[in-house]
C-alpha cells in the first residue's frame, strides 16, 4: 500500500505505481534485516539511491518540464553564461584548469557553462562529471553532444572524486539531496527520527544514541523549547573530502538554504525536508518512493565551517540574484535581442525567476570556499553575507 496522494498532486501512472512499490518492499525488507528500524538518512539514502530502484538511479525523467522540478540551469543558458564569468577568474588563478561538477543532472549546466568558457576563451583542460547514475550519465552525454559538440572530447565520467582538483569543483543543488539525519528534542530528551514498517511505512523516534549527532543538535537547534530539524555530517564530510583533495582553486555551492542562526531558527520548528513530484512540492516522505525526490535545505554555516576545516577559506557567500547579477546575467540578457523580440521577453522572463526575491533569487544561495589566491570575484562584487555565516 503506498501513501495516499495529497488531493493536488498528480497521479503517476501503473507502471510508476508497481516501481514505487517494489521500492516500498526493499526498504521493508532492510527495516526488517536492522532490526525493525532504520534511520530517516538510510531510508532517503535507499529511495534515492539504491541501486535500479532510487529515485536518481532508477531511468525515470526527473529534470525539466517533463520531470520534477526545473533546475536554474535549465530555466536559461544565461545562467551557465552568468556562472562562467566566476568559474573564468577561478580557472585563471590555477594550473591544470580543470572543473569537475557534481551530480550533473540533465548535463544542461555542463553544455552550457562549455560553450560560454569557449567564448570567453577560458575552456578547461577538463570537464569531470561525478555521477553515480548511468541513466543520467547517458542523459548528459546526449546533451552535450547535442549542445556543445565541439567540446565532447574534455568530458570525463567518474565514479567517485579524483584524487586530486586543481581548478573549480562546482555542487549545483547538490547539497540539498545528501540524506540528513532528524532529530528531535522532546521536553529536554533527544530522539532520533527514523522509519518502521507500518501502512506501508511510518515515523517512529527512538532515543539518540549517537553522541557525535547529539552533539552538534545541542550547539545548533534552540537552547529551550521541543523542536525538530535537520543535521547533516554526511554533507559537510562530502566538502570536507573535497577541500582535502584540492591543491589550488575553489568550490562554487549553489543551492536552497540558510546560514545557521536562520536555519535552526525558533519559529522554523519542524526542520526543511519536501519532497517533490511532477512540479509539486509535498510534505509526505513516504508518498511514492522511489518516484518522488526528497530534499533539505543546506545549513551554509556548516558548509563553510566544513570547507575551512579541509584548508579552504570562504572567499564569498550571497543570494543567487547578487551573484548573477554581479557576474553580468543582465549584461548576456541584453544580447538577447531588441527587448519587444520573443526570445528577449522569453529570457527576461527567465532571469526574472532566477533573481526575484520571490522566487528564487534570495532563498538559492552560492558560497565560495578557496584555495587560491589572484582570484578575481565579481559573483560577490554587490554583496557579500560571509559576516552571516
Amino acid at each position: 500500500m503506498i501513501s495516499p496522494r495529497p488531493p493536488s498532486l498528480p497521479e503517476p501512472d501503473a507502471d510508476a505505481r508497481e516501481h514505487s512499490a517494489r521500492v516500498v518492499e526493499s526498504v521493508r525488507a532492510e527495516i526488517e534485516h536492522a532490526g525493525g528500524w532504520i534511520s530517516f538518512a538510510r531510508y532517503m539514502q535507499r529511495v534515492l539511491y539504491a541501486p535500479g530502484l532510487g529515485y536518481y538511479v532508477a531511468g525515470a525523467r526527473k529534470f525539466g518540464p517533463a520531470g520534477d522540478f526545473v533546475t536554474a540551469p535549465e530555466t536559461t543558458p544565461l545562467f551557465a553564461q552568468a556562472l562562467a564569468v566566476q568559474v573564468a577568474g577561478i580557472l585563471a588563478a590555477t594550473a591544470t584548469r580543470e572543473i569537475v561538477e557534481f551530480g550533473a543532472g540533465s548535463g544542461r549546466l555542463a553544455a552550457d557553462l562549455l560553450n560560454a568558457l569557449a567564448r570567453r576563451d577560458a575552456l578547461p583542460s577538463r570537464y569531470a562529471i561525478v555521477e553515480v547514475s548511468p541513466e543520467l550519465r547517458e542523459r548528459q552525454r546526449a546533451a552535450i553532444a547535442l549542445t556543445a559538440p565541439d567540446h565532447v572530447a574534455r568530458v570525463a565520467w567518474l565514479d567517485a572524486l579524483p584524487a586530486t582538483i586543481d581548478g573549480a569543483v562546482v555542487m549545483n543543488e547538490v547539497l540539498d539531496a545528501v540524506p540528513p539525519h532528524i532529530l528531535s528534542r522532546k521536553n529536554g530528551e533527544w530522539f532520533e527520527r527514523g522509519v518502521v514498517v507500518g501502512e506501508p511505512l511510518r515515523w517512529e523516534d527512538r532515543p539518540l544514541r549517537d553522541a557525535v549527532l547529539r552533539e552538534l543538535a545541542a550547539e545548533r537547534f534552540p537552547v529551550t523549547g521541543d523542536y525538530v530539524s535537520e543535521i547533516n555530517p554526511a554533507a559537510e564530510a562530502l566538502v570536507e573530502d573535497v577541500g582535502r583533495r584540492l591543491r589550488a582553486g575553489a568550490l562554487l555551492v549553489l543551492d536552497y538554504g540558510f546560514p545557521q542562526a536562520e536555519y535552526y531558527h525558533a519559529q522554523r520548528s519542524e526542520g526543511t525536508l519536501m519532497g517533490h513530484f511532477r512540479h509539486h512540492a509535498h510534505a509526505d516522505p513516504f508518498l511514492w518512493p522511489g518516484l518522488s525526490d526528497l530534499t533539505a535545505h543546506v545549513d551554509f554555516t556548516a558548509i563553510a565551517l566544513a570547507g575551512e576545516r579541509a584548508g579552504m577559506q570562504v572567499a564569498g557567500y550571497a543570494p543567487q540574484a547578487a551573484f548573477l547579477l554581479g557576474c553580468g546575467i543582465l549584461v548576456r540578457l541584453r544580447e538577447c535581442g531588441e527587448p519587444t523580440s520573443v526570445e528577449y521577453l522569453r529570457a527576461a522572463a527567465a532571469v526574472h525567476r532566477l533573481t526575484s526575491p520571490a522566487e528564487m533569487g534570495e532563498l538559492f544561495k552560492v558560497l565560495a570556499l578557496a584555495k587560491c589566491e589572484n582570484v578575481t570575484w565579481p559573483g560577490f562584487a554587490m554583496t557579500d553575507r560571509s559576516h552571516r555565516l
